[in-house]
């Protein structure tokens, strides 16, 4: 088992262990406030995964393409100073990015979309790059030599020896994109975050905690879900140790 596999554990078993002291702690009482929200709690949270699902899917489908172009041998000379164009996108507090977006798109659903897409592009474009820069010199000599065509070795060399890489930075934009999405309530797009900030303004700690602990849930368990579709498409002969992350 990774290590990061026993770090995921362990946070999974500190928030239960959490959730559990309050319950003790609290008695009766403390489930009982919790479940006080328990509509808003799942109708909120099927706002904030439909926010991260349709922000993420963007994201991924753009940060693909855009990192294999970015490692072909052409393109390496202009990739550094594309990733720090990219990088203006983490750079930025996520909150001034969607208030920025507002700006343009208004309120509502769609500029959080734009605005947590952009925040979740740098990782999984990185990833792909460095993934791909990272296949072994003689695997692609060998699909050279056997005559494959650029395409061919892309797709059959290059890829499925850069998927754990790749795998990685799809892990880590989603789960900064699950802790982000509660931003966007501040913007009209809806999501957990309406259960956080106002029961910050009404000083309700039930209330946030009704709103931040299915977030922090969420956030694991997107990351459980991608580690577990990496586990069936990475190819098995393909050893994560001589790949680093970027």
């Amino acid at each position: 088992m990774s290590k990061w596999s026993v770090t995921r554990i362990l946070l999974l078993a500190l928030l239960a262990a959490m959730f559990l002291l309050g319950a003790v702690t609290g008695g009766k009482g403390f489930i009982d406030e919790l479940l006080y929200y328990q509509d808003d709690i799942l109708f909120l949270t099927g706002q904030h995964l439909e926010l991260t699902l349709i922000s993420g899917g963007i994201a991924i489908l753009i940060a693909l393409p855009l990192g294999v172009w970015l490692s072909r041998p052409a393109m390496r000379r202009h990739a550094e100073g594309m990733m720090q164009l990219l990088n203006v996108g983490t750079t930025i507090p996520t909150l001034a990015i969607l208030a920025l977006a507002m700006s343009f798109l208004g309120i509502g659903m769609v500029p959080a979309v734009f605005g947590l897409t952009i925040a979740t592009l740098l990782p999984i474009v990185r990833n792909t790059y460095t993934g791909l820069l990272e296949v072994p010199a003689h695997l692609k000599e060998a699909a050279a030599g056997i005559g494959m065509t650029p395409g061919q070795m892309l797709l059959r060399v290059e890829l499925p020896n850069a998927l754990y890489v790749i795998f990685a930075g799809i892990r880590t934009a989603l789960a900064v994109n699950v802790g982000t999405v509660p931003l966007a309530f501040l913007i009209g797009g809806g999501g957990l975050g309406e259960l956080i900030f106002t029961g910050i303004d009404l000083n309700e700690p039930m209330m946030m905690l009704a709103g931040a602990i299915p977030t922090s849930l969420l956030a694991i368990l997107v990351d459980m879900a991608v580690a577990a579709l990496a586990f069936v498409f990475v190819p098995k002969g393909v050893n994560p140790l001589r790949l680093r992350t970027a």
